[in-house]
């Protein structure tokens, strides 16, 4: 998920520096589209649509239109009208209660994300070291959890640099080696080579064989999450009206080329039953590179995804646990532990735990034999917890469209109402269908399906913020955001 290159507390900046009075840089729309690309497009989810080959079309556009835009075009009203993000979305339209729910969401959707992408980045690096250790569970663990805790002593440090690393990331990461796979596979198929996945247009629709046909099109929700984030930056365009929907349909149309057509360059070379949710792009990658006679270049590959894998990681491992501590700090959320700041005012006990638990969650994949269906679950954990952030966003809009309809805007969404009703019934769908296994998945037990992801999302999305809810003291509030 590359949505992920936004630290939470860069967005409050902007925010206090459109509501102070001075003026806000100028935006053209063109460059808002391509800050909005570069935040969402991501190669990680490639192989997960490769597996359905030229239907992936379908399985991309269909959440473009009924979730991304509703998402991106409510968010700006929402961005424009309220500055400072989900929770003053929430609270102002619905309670601070849910407000808290929805920004611990924001935060919590995390500790799952980061497993799943390091497992993507362990898997990367083992088709330099050794491509058998892709599907090795402890192999995978032992990267997840020496890399993540890297990345919180790197962050501890309060390592300013680490802003620039998501825009190189997109370069690095996505552009050019996602450029490179497309080309290998044009070439590859004008050489005469039969695509391993069916072309034809009889294709273009995905084989109804039950829900679990379709179950993976619940993770593009998570590809296209994040909109929420650019949309601060809707006060920067000159014409905001007219601008920000120009900017984000370009948005829309570079993104789904950069999902799909990497997918598409798998889908020719790696058949469906043999494509790995983790190394697929390695797969590929490889193929292509042993065919044309220059598997030196897999390695260099490899340094260039992993390169903007952890650059996002590390440029994002403090933003939503720095936008959790300082609403808690103001409102008595966290117990004082969790508040305490290191010399560099860095979130390090926030960060601790969550790496303990991300710790836990990393030995999964040494226990559960099959390294993708563990990948898959946790991707999947990650989207429903996420999805209430948007259930939240789209109620709260439509109330405060109602209740009030004066207060200044800097941008209106046409037919709000239809295009919130749009956003919650995709939302409640993709949640539905996060429940059924993929086919993918295996002979694997439905109900232990069933039951790790209904236990993730009960527990991480409403639980632990209903505790933190009911057992906080007055005097978990801190005025003082210094040091302590």
């Amino acid at each position: 998920m590359a949505s992920m290159d936004i630290p939470a507390d860069q967005q409050r900046q902007v925010a206090r520096t459109d509501v102070s009075g001075a003026a806000p840089p100028v935006l053209t729309w063109v460059t808002l589209a391509l800050m909005t690309t570069a935040s969402v497009a991501s190669l990680r989810a490639a192989p997960t649509m490769a597996v359905y080959g030229l239907a992936c079309v379908f399985l991309y556009l269909v959440p473009a239109i009924v979730f991304l835009l509703p998402t991106a075009l409510v968010s700006a009203e929402l961005a424009s009208g309220w500055p400072g993000g989900v929770y003053r979305w929430v609270s102002e339209g619905l309670s601070k209660p849910l407000g808290f729910l929805a920004v611990w969401c924001q935060f919590a959707m995390t500790i799952f994300y980061y497993p799943s992408l390091l497992a993507f980045v362990a898997s990367t690096i083992a088709y330099v070291i050794d491509p058998s250790l892709a599907s090795n569970g402890p192999y995978t663990a032992i990267v997840i959890m020496v890399l993540y805790w890297t990345g919180v002593w790197v962050s501890s440090r309060g390592t300013k640099a680490l802003a620039g690393l998501s825009s190189w990331g997109l370069i690095i990461g996505t552009l050019v080696p996602g450029a490179i796979l497309v080309l290998l596979g044009l070439i590859f198929l004008g050489q005469g080579n039969e695509s391993a996945a069916p072309m034809t247009a009889s294709h273009l629709m995905p084989q109804w064989a039950g829900l679990a046909s379709l179950v993976l099109i619940v993770n593009n929700f998570l590809s296209y999450s994040g909109m929420e984030m650019n949309a601060v930056h809707v006060s920067s365009l000159k014409d905001p009206a007219k601008e920000y929907p120009k900017s984000m349909f370009m948005a829309m149309g570079l993104v789904l080329l950069i999902f799909i057509l990497p997918a598409l360059a798998i889908s020719w070379v790696v058949p469906a039953d043999q494509t790995s949710l983790t190394a697929g792009v390695m797969q590929a990658f490889h193929a292509f590179f042993s065919y044309f006679h220059i598997g030196w270049m897999t390695p260099i590959a490899a340094v260039m995804l992993v390169a903007a894998a952890l650059g996002g990681m590390l440029t994002w491992l403090a933003g939503p646990s720095k936008g959790l501590l300082e609403i808690s700090r103001s409102e008595g959320y966290l117990p004082p532990f969790l508040q305490k700041l290191n010399k560099q005012g860095i979130q390090q006990n926030i960060l601790v735990t969550q790496g303990v638990v991300t710790t836990i969650i990393a030995l999964m994949y040494a226990l559960i034999p099959n390294v993708s269906n563990v990948y898959w679950i946790f991707s999947t954990i990650t989207t429903q917890v996420y999805l209430i952030v948007y259930l939240l966003m789209f109620v709260a809009a439509m109330r405060l469209r109602k209740n009030q309809p004066d207060h200044p805007r800097g941008y209106r969404v046409p037919a709000l109402g239809l295009v919130c009703v749009v956003g919650l019934l995709a939302s409640l769908a993709a949640l539905a269908i996060g429940f059924v296994p993929p086919s993918q998945f295996g002979g694997g037990s439905v109900g232990v399906y069933v039951a790790i992801i209904g236990s993730g999302l009960v527990i991480l999305g409403l639980l632990v913020p209903w505790a933190f809810l009911k057992f906080r003291k007055p005097e978990w509030r801190t005025e003082e955001g210094s040091p302590s």
